[in-house]
């Protein structure tokens, strides 16, 4: 049942909810750990429905989730407010811009799916003009062979 951990609170059902409680009963760590990935969730829901003008409240919200975590004495989390806190400029920048990187990470992955089928080519310059090929006129459905 550790799929209860992962869906929202206000999503799971009546069973869902009753697992979830057990399992929160038997554990305090596990408790403190939920209650903290519920606080973040809560965190990043406000903050994208408050961007882009909304970025002082984001801010002043995310470092209260950051005081919780330093009170909560779960390291883990710690370790994660510490990667937060590093790329808390850029963080912020996306709430602001609105940016993205899901378009190079499509690229990324239509080219490694080229590369896993690619095991027959010889020459390294025959998988790269496939891979220039596929993305250049992906929507033109041109066949490299």
């Amino acid at each position: 049942m550790r799929h209860v951990f992962y869906k929202h609170y206000e999503n799971l059902t009546d069973k869902q909810l009753w697992y979830l409680n057990y399992y929160r009963e038997k554990s305090s760590e596990l408790n403190r750990a939920y209650q903290l990935k519920e606080a973040y969730r809560l965190w990043f829901e406000t903050a994208k429905q408050l961007a882009p003008h909304g970025l002082k409240d984001i801010k002043e919200h995310l470092y209260q989730f950051y005081d919780l975590v330093r009170t909560s004495g779960m390291k883990e989390f710690e370790k994660a407010i510490e990667t937060f806190h590093n790329w808390q400029k850029e963080i912020m920048n996306s709430f602001a811009y609105n940016l993205h990187n899901g378009f190079v990470e499509g690229i990324n992955n239509q080219t490694k799916v080229i590369k896993r089928n690619a095991f027959g080519f010889r020459r390294f310059s025959r998988f790269r003009l496939k891979v220039l090929l596929h993305h250049q006129y992906k929507n033109i459905k041109v066949r490299v062979a």
